[in-house]
C-alpha cells in the first residue's frame, strides 16, 4: 500500500509541468508553432520538388540529344565525374547529409545528434538538386523529411524553445517534408508518428496535423492538388478471390526481407571493403552506372517517373518485362544507395511495389478467371504491402495507399495485404530498414539475449521512452525502480540490449518490463508517468521508495 501512495506523490511532483503542457494557451501555442513549422517545411520542399523536376528534365535533354554522338557522351560522363566530386565535397562538409536523411532525423528526435540546420538545410538541397540531374536511382521522400525537420529545428530557434520542444517541432517538420514530398498529408502524420516519433498523444497529434496540413496546402497552391502517384482502385474484389491478397501480402513480405537484406549486403558487405578515397570512390560507381543507363536503359534513371508512366499507362505488360524492370530497379536503387549518396529510397520503393503489384495481378489474370481491370488494384496493394515489409510501419502503408488511390473501397483489401506483408516479414526475422540504419548511424553494439533470471508470477509490458521523458538521460542504475519491476530488454533501434546499471536511457527507447502481477496497476502507472514524453523537457523526480 505504500507504493500506491507514493506513486500519487510522483504524480503530484510532475503535476504542475504536465498541466501547463496540457493547457489550452499551450496546445493552442504549439499548433500555432506547427502552422509555421508546416508553411516553412512545405516552402522549403515545394522549392526542392520544383529544383528536381527541373534538374530531371534537363537530364533527359541533354542526353537525349547527346545519344548517338560519342564526343557528347564522353563530354557527358565528363560532366557526371565532375558532379561526382562536388557532391562527395559537400558530404565531407557537412556529413550528417549523407544518405536519406530519415536515420539522422530520428537520431536528432532521440536527441543523440545536433544536426546544424543551417548547413544541413542548403547542403542536402543542393546533393538532391545534383545526384537528380546525374540520375542516380534515389528517391526524395528520406531528404524532404530531413529537410521538413531541420525548418522546424530552425523554427524552434528561432522562437528560442527548449530541447524538448524543438525536438517536437522537428517532428512537425519531419511530416511536413512527407506530405509534401508525396501530396499525402494524412501519410505525412502517420509516417512522423509511427516511423520518427513512435509517441500518440493529443499535444503531439495537433501539431503534426497542423504542419502537415499546411505543408500539403502549400505545396497543392504552388505545384497542383493531384499527389505524386495517382493510383486507380477499380472496385474490391470478390471475396472469393481473397486467397489472392493473401499470396499477395506473402509474397510483399518476402521480397520486402531480400530488399532490406539485399541493401543492408550491399553497403555493409560490398561498400564497406572500399575504404580508400572514401566517399569518391563509393559514388563514383553509381554515377558511373547512371552515365550508362542514361543511353541504355533511361527509364530506370531518377526516382522512377518513367516507370510510373509506363504502369500507369499499359496495365498488362508482359510478366517477364515487368520482373526485368524490378530487378534493374533494384539494383541500380541499391548502387545509389548503399554507396552513401545523399538521397532516398521511399519514391523507388513505391515504383517497386507496384511493379510487384502489377506483377502479380498480370499472373493472377492469366492463370485464373480474374478480368484484368483489376490488375491496377494489385498495383495499388503492392504499394502498400512492400512499404509494410521495408519500413514494417502497416499503418502507414494502409494511409499511403488510400491517399494515392482516393477509395475507400481499398481500405479492406489494402489492410489484408499490408498486415499479411508485415507478419510474414517479421516472421523471416528481418530488421526495419530505417531501424537497421539508424543503429548504424549510433554504432549501437548488437548483443544476444538472456534471461534475467526475474521468476514467479509475472506479467510483461513494453513501454515507449518518450522525448522529454523523466527517465530520458538517466542511467538505470540511478533510477529508483518500484520493487516489483524489472527491465528485462532494452530495444534501441530495432536492436535488442541487455540492460545493466550503466545503460542510460535515450528517447525511444523500448523497455520490456516484467512486474509482479499483484502490483500490476502500481506499476504500469508509474511506468507510464516515467517514460511520457514532455516538450518542457520533464526532469526525474524524487526517488520511488
Amino acid at each position: 500500500m505504500r507504493r500506491e501512495k507514493d506513486s500519487d506523490t510522483v504524480a503530484d511532483t510532475g503535476s504542475t509541468t504536465i498541466g501547463n503542457r496540457l493547457s489550452p494557451t499551450f496546445q493552442l501555442k504549439l499548433v500555432g508553432e506547427g502552422l509555421l513549422v508546416g508553411i516553412l517545411g512545405g516552402g522549403v520542399v515545394t522549392l526542392y520538388r520544383w529544383s528536381l523536376t527541373m534538374a530531371e528534365a534537363a537530364l533527359r535533354t541533354i542526353t537525349g540529344a547527346a545519344a548517338g554522338h560519342a564526343v557528347l557522351i564522353a563530354g557527358w560522363f565528363a560532366l557526371l565525374a565532375l558532379i561526382c566530386i562536388v557532391v562527395c565535397k559537400l558530404m565531407l562538409w557537412e556529413p550528417y547529409t549523407q544518405g536519406s536523411g530519415i536515420p539522422q532525423t530520428d537520431a536528432e528526435v532521440m536527441g543523440q545528434i545536433d544536426m546544424p540546420w543551417y548547413r544541413v538545410l542548403p547542403v542536402k538541397f543542393a546533393e538532391g538538386t545534383l545526384c537528380a540531374f546525374a540520375g542516380l536511382s534515389l528517391g526524395r521522400e528520406g531528404p524532404s523529411v530531413q529537410l521538413g525537420a531541420v525548418s522546424g529545428k530552425a523554427v524552434a530557434r528561432g522562437l528560442r524553445r527548449g530541447r524538448g520542444e524543438e525536438r517536437l517541432l522537428m517532428t512537425c517538420g519531419a511530416a511536413a517534408g512527407m506530405s509534401a514530398a508525396f501530396g499525402a498529408p494524412l501519410t505525412g502524420v502517420l509516417f512522423a508518428l509511427e516511423e520518427i516519433h513512435k509517441e500518440f498523444t493529443a499535444t503531439l497529434i495537433l501539431s503534426v496535423m497542423t504542419s502537415s496540413v499546411a505543408a500539403d496546402y502549400f505545396v497543392s497552391q504552388v505545384l497542383g492538388l493531384e499527389p505524386v502517384v495517382r493510383l486507380v482502385f477499380v472496385r474490391d474484389l470478390p471475396h472469393s478471390q481473397y486467397l489472392l491478397l493473401i499470396l499477395l501480402g506473402i509474397v510483399c513480405g518476402i521480397l520486402g526481407g531480400l530488399h532490406n537484406k539485399g541493401m543492408f549486403f550491399a553497403q555493409e558487405k560490398l561498400y564497406s571493403r572500399i575504404t580508400r578515397y572514401v566517399p569518391y570512390a563509393r559514388l563514383a560507381i553509381p554515377f558511373a552506372i547512371s552515365g550508362v543507363a542514361a543511353f541504355c536503359f533511361p527509364s530506370l534513371m531518377c526516382g522512377g517517373e518513367s516507370i510510373l508512366e509506363l504502369i500507369v499507362s499499359h496495365h498488362n505488360l508482359p510478366f517477364m518485362f515487368i520482373c526485368l524492370l524490378l530487378l534493374s530497379k533494384y539494383a541500380f536503387t541499391t548502387a545509389s544507395f548503399a554507396s552513401g549518396a545523399p538521397g532516398g529510397t521511399l519514391f523507388p520503393l513505391v515504383v517497386m511495389g507496384m511493379l510487384v503489384g502489377q506483377a502479380f495481378g498480370v499472373a493472377a489474370t492469366q492463370l485464373t478467371s480474374l478480368p484484368t481491370v483489376f490488375v491496377g488494384n494489385f498495383v495499388a496493394m503492392g504499394v502498400a504491402g512492400l512499404f509494410a515489409a521495408v519500413v514494417q510501419a502497416p499503418v502507414t502503408g494502409v494511409v499511403l495507399a488510400f491517399e494515392l488511390t482516393g477509395s475507400l473501397d481499398a481500405l479492406l483489401s489494402v489492410s489484408l495485404v499490408s498486415i499479411v506483408a508485415y507478419t510474414t516479414v517479421k516472421c523471416l526475422d528481418v530488421d526495419a530498414f530505417y531501424e537497421h540504419l539508424l543503429g548504424n548511424l549510433l554504432s549501437v553494439p548488437r548483443q544476444q539475449v538472456s534471461s534475467n533470471g526475474f521468476s514467479g508470477e509475472k506479467v510483461l509490458h513494453i513501454h515507449t521512452v518518450g522525448t522529454g521523458s523523466r527517465i530520458e538521460g538517466k542511467k538505470i542504475g540511478e533510477i529508483d525502480w518500484p520493487a516489483s519491476l524489472r527491465i528485462v530488454t532494452l530495444t534501441r533501434a530495432g536492436v535488442e540490449i541487455i540492460p545493466t546499471g550503466d545503460t542510460e536511457i535515450q528517447a525511444l527507447d523500448e523497455l520490456l518490463c516484467i512486474m509482479s502481477e499483484g502490483y500490476e496497476m502500481a506499476s504500469q502507472q508509474w511506468l507510464w508517468r516515467m517514460c511520457r514524453g514532455s516538450v518542457m523537457g520533464d526532469t526525474l523526480p524524487k526517488s520511488y521508495n
